[in-house]
């Protein structure tokens, strides 16, 4: 397996940037194990990411990659799919880079249903540019732009995908890897919009100004609060209020992808139709 992923990467660029510690080198390589697993051909194979800490991924992948603008990865990434419907394209992104300036990109990238497979490493925090809060910074947590704390309720982006109109929404953490390749791996069945929340760990820029403690505690804080699906399911709304529900958390079959739409467009329009 450890083969297999280092033929998709690109391994002279290591040892890479990022802080001791941090998850998203877990999340990176839960991503190229699913696109290992699923068979993609590297080839056909596409990945957009913006900036922050997290796009900094596209740089150790062996594929196409474009390291885009501050929050325009799915823009970028919108246009090679119109362009090239064959290919398999990911996008990877932050919560800030893709929930705050990409906001508006975000929500109308899922409303067309687009076929991408979006990956957010979401730390919680803006890790590369300050350490400021992010649209999914806790409320209370401390950060460059509240030293307070934040006063601001943050997003739960797997609801806001799905009520977007994304037809695949998954949710996991670094802790539960296996977990993270699985919801990649089904992210990738989907035709359509895509979208698998990475919860991440930052223990400079948010651990340490929180008091969380280093990694392995950030890690434990993941795996006793985070809950199954299957089993919040079971145990209702009261006994899982404060948790992280992780899993498969909607998946929609059926609905046309957009660039299968487009294409009927230009035949239509190209026969003599409206």
């Amino acid at each position: 397996m450890l083969k297999d992923i280092e033929k998709l990467m690109r391994v002279k660029r290591l040892p890479h940037i990022w802080c001791p510690g941090c998850g998203n080198g877990i999340v990176m390589k839960a991503m190229l194990e699913a696109i290992n697993d699923k068979g993609l051909d590297p080839d056909k194979t596409v990945v957009v990411s913006g900036i922050g800490c997290s796009s900094r991924a596209t740089g150790y992948m062996n594929f196409d990659t474009l390291h885009t603008m501050h929050g325009r990865a799915l823009a970028f990434a919108t246009g090679v799919k119109l362009a090239k419907p064959e290919l398999n394209v990911f996008v990877v992104t932050g919560d800030g880079d893709g929930s705050a300036i990409g906001g508006n990109h975000f929500i109308h990238a899922a409303r067309r249903n687009i076929d991408l497979n979006v990956i957010m490493f979401n730390n919680n925090i803006y890790g590369m540019t300050g350490g400021q809060y992010s649209p999914l910074t806790p409320q209370g947590r401390f950060a460059t732009t509240a030293p307070y704390g934040n006063l601001e309720r943050p997003f739960d982006i797997c609801k806001l995908a799905q009520g977007s109109g994304a037809t695949y929404v998954g949710r996991s953490t670094v802790f539960h890897t296996k977990l993270l390749t699985d919801v990649i791996k089904a992210a990738i069945d989907n035709k359509g919009f895509s979208f698998v929340e990475a919860v991440s760990i930052c223990p400079i820029s948010y651990g340490r100004r929180n008091k969380l403690g280093a990694a392995p505690q950030m890690m434990k804080w993941l795996k006793e609060n985070t809950v199954n699906v299957k089993a919040a399911e079971k145990l209702g709304a009261e006994k899982t209020a404060g948790k992280i529900i992780i899993g498969e958390l909607y998946h929609e079959a059926g609905t046309l992808e957009y660039t299968e739409l487009y294409d009927r467009l230009i035949t239509r329009v190209e026969e003599g139709g409206r």
